[in-house]
């Protein structure tokens, strides 16, 4: 295989642009697979979107890669999902691949997820084309999406194509480097048929060619100086300088309509033209002794190997790695060292994945992107022939945002969901589990809503796990508000010796912002309570805070002060002096007028300058307070405090705000002492859990 001709490319865009129909018809004209699956609509689902939950849903959830031929190039292609829950899909294709196709739909045009991925693709550094699809829907227009690609993302937008026609009258394309038109016959549009320019567009043609070769003139010196001398440009040097355009950040614009099968093939030849091969790409590693050292990598069969884990799946047949060879090859059978572990792993057997279905091969050489089986690797874990030898950067994991509690309904299935939930974590660096120390709770969170349900359904469907899901409960803190002085015996007499423990002093509130603040201090002069019984009140106090009087929270911000007390020569203990310590905790405590604490995230919110009153407002609302807010670049950075029991759904609801543009991130600042009416519902609620709990 000659490494100048293989392309690794992904493709990317906003929900329901049509990556996925796309990807099908690639499939076909490369003659991969022999008759197209629609996304919706009957049939058996497209290829590329295998699981269950994709093809009732009609929406992609991993990211699938499979490999074809055009035109004499090997393609290893990924399609992504669009919606951001799944963004970390995106994101580790991305890593690994060399070029990409951003797709956009004619009449949405740049949305929110085209952002994203737009800022995924600048930080990989990863040269693309853009495809304007579904030519064939009422209201498309193509010029202001490549409008939307300058202004909205910055990006050097162009069309190197000219529709003929559009909406129900979409026919084709003009190229308007060859100056021909392609219409497309056959019964799936496999037949391109070249036709000459028609007149009635011959001079808006004619117009976005010069729009054309003025954009990449910016690119190049020579052709620069034939533009001004109003000389002709010969096509070798139009296609050279696109080439080199595209490399150095330009998005040339394509268009089409893949349901229609049209424009795709023309699509495919930009794609083996401008993208680049792996030896266009510069893959730099880090020594893992000098982290400062760079290692340049080179797609090089004779060097030693160095490959990337870019995503793991479980399968019935064991653990598939998803790798990326940046040099060397790897040989089945052979063994490689995982740089993070600096175990050795045999890899058993190598597979070229196509979508859920796979291919056997005994050598991958560099540029390749495989699986790998039999070996125990995390997302992001780089291979090499040696120990320390070198690292890659890992990719960028986004925090996550919403979290629920999880609970088997039966006991028996406890196994199986924490075998699934394993498995989704190793999977999905985006998906964590916790347990709630102080509810027992199993926590799951992730990057919205949509993922976790997914997530909730892959467990009921492939664990045959019935699990119920229920609002996360918020961790609440008590505290005392004044000081109170105490006075408390502890006396109890039966028959032999009886217990007796007299305390005096002062309990008083503390300032504090950490989680479990407690001060004790022994001011008892002249022997009046022994040493030996000192630590046991101490202890009486400190194991009273697991559960404090309001509502059995953890109690916070107590000092107590020892002053004064009596003992028994007999009757007095340590056991009678911790019991009347726990005993006075509960009954002075109440008079201490304690208040509830709840904890307050520092929230940071990203929308559209044109959303920033409508945010704001709802910030407000939900009992948040603003820190700061500031306009970058067209977008407004909200910084507020919110407490954590009004973020619930928030994700939801700030994408619906902000016709799905809003992000934000969310992390505990501080516990605020909750308003009264709000701590009245808090207790009333805890009460009526115990009285449902006791029945």
């Amino acid at each position: 295989m000659k490494l100048e001709k293989l392309r690794n490319i992904g493709i990317s865009a906003h929900i329901d642009s049509g990556k996925t129909t796309l990807s099908e018809r690639i499939l076909f004209y490369t003659g991969r697979i022999h008759k197209i699956e629609e996304v919706r609509g009957g049939g058996d689902g497209a290829t590329m979107d295998h699981m269950e939950l994709e093809k009732e849903r009609g929406i992609t959830i991993t990211s699938a890669a499979t490999s074809v031929e055009w035109k004499g190039h090997p393609i290893n292609l990924i399609d992504t999902p669009g919606h951001v829950d799944f963004t970390v899909e995106v994101e580790r294709s991305l890593r690994v691949l060399d070029g990409a196709v951003l797709v956009l739909c004619s009449v949405g045009g740049v949305q929110s997820q085209s952002i994203t991925v737009d800022r995924q693709m600048k930080r990989y550094a990863i040269p693309r084309v853009a495809f304007i699809n579904k030519m064939d829907r009422t209201g498309a227009n193509p010029f202001r999406v490549v409008q939307q690609l300058r202004e909205k993302l910055g990006a050097e937008a162009f069309l190197m194509q000219y529709p003929i026609g559009k909406e129900d009258y979409f026919k084709g394309v003009v190229d308007l480097i060859e100056m021909k038109a392609y219409l497309h016959g056959g019964e799936e549009g496999e037949i391109i048929v070249e036709a000459p320019v028609p007149e009635d567009i011959l001079s808006e043609v004619e117009a976005a060619r010069v729009n054309m070769l003025e954009a990449l003139s910016m690119y190049s010196d020579e052709m620069m100086e034939l533009l001004l001398s109003e000389e002709a440009v010969p096509k070798e040097l139009i296609y050279k300088v696109t080439r080199e355009a595209v490399l150095g950040g330009a998005t040339p614009v394509y268009v089409g309509s893949a349901y229609k099968n049209k424009g795709v093939q023309p699509l495919l030849d930009a794609v083996i033209r401008y993208l680049p091969s792996p030896l266009d790409r510069e893959i730099r590693g880090r020594d893992p002794s000098d982290e400062e050292r760079k290692i340049d990598l080179r797609p090089d069969f004779a060097r030693p190997f160095v490959g990337m884990a870019f995503k793991i799946v479980d399968d019935p047949f064991g653990q598939l790695t998803f790798m990326r060879v940046y040099q060397g090859q790897i040989k089945k059978g052979e063994t490689y060292v995982n740089q993070r572990t600096g175990r050795s792993e045999r890899f058993s057997r190598i597979v070229r994945m196509h979508s859920d279905k796979r291919e056997e091969i005994d050598v991958a050489n560099a540029g390749d992107i495989i699986a790998v089986m039999g070996i125990d690797s995390a997302s992001g874990d780089t291979y090499a022939t040696a120990r320390d030898f070198c690292t890659l950067e890992s990719m960028f994991i986004p925090e996550p945002v919403i979290k629920i509690a999880v609970s088997p309904k039966t006991r028996s299935d406890g196994d199986k969901l924490g075998k699934a939930l394993q498995r989704f974590r190793k999977e999905d660096p985006t998906f964590r589990v916790e347990t709630d120390e102080e509810t027992n709770e199993i926590l799951i969170s992730g990057m919205g809503e949509l993922h976790l349900d997914v997530y909730v359904e892959r467990i009921r469907r492939e664990y045959g796990v019935e699990i119920e899901v229920g609002a996360p409960k918020v961790s609440y803190r008590e505290s005392p508000t004044k000081s109170v002085d105490f006075d408390y015996k502890h006396k109890k007499q039966t028959g032999g010796s009886g217990q007796y423990a007299h305390i005096k002093g002062t309990l008083s509130p503390i300032a504090s912002d950490s989680e479990d603040s407690f001060e004790f201090e022994d001011k008892v002069t002249g022997g009046r309570i022994p040493k030996q019984y000192i630590p046991a009140v101490e202890k009486g106090f400190r194991d009273s805070l697991t559960k404090g009087p309001v509502a059995e929270f953890p109690v916070v911000g107590t000092k107590i002060e020892l002053l004064d007390g009596t003992f028994h020569e007999v009757d007095s203990s340590e056991k009678a002096f911790y019991t009347a310590a726990t005993g006075c905790f509960r009954e002075y405590f109440k008079k201490a007028d304690p208040k509830l604490l709840e904890p307050i995230m520092n929230v940071e919110i990203e929308c559209p300058e044109s959303f920033q009153g409508t945010v704001v407002g709802d910030v407000i609302r939900r009992r948040g307070i603003m820190t700061s807010n500031d306009i970058v670049e067209g977008n407004s950075v909200i910084k507020a405090e919110v407490p954590l029991a009004e973020t619930f759904g928030y994700a939801t609801d700030l994408r619906s705000m902000t016709q799905g543009q809003g992000t934000f991130t969310m992390e505990l600042a501080l516990y605020r002492q909750t308003p009264s009416n709000i701590q009245e519902e808090i207790i009333e609620n805890k009460k009526r859990q115990q009285l449902v709990g006791a029945k």
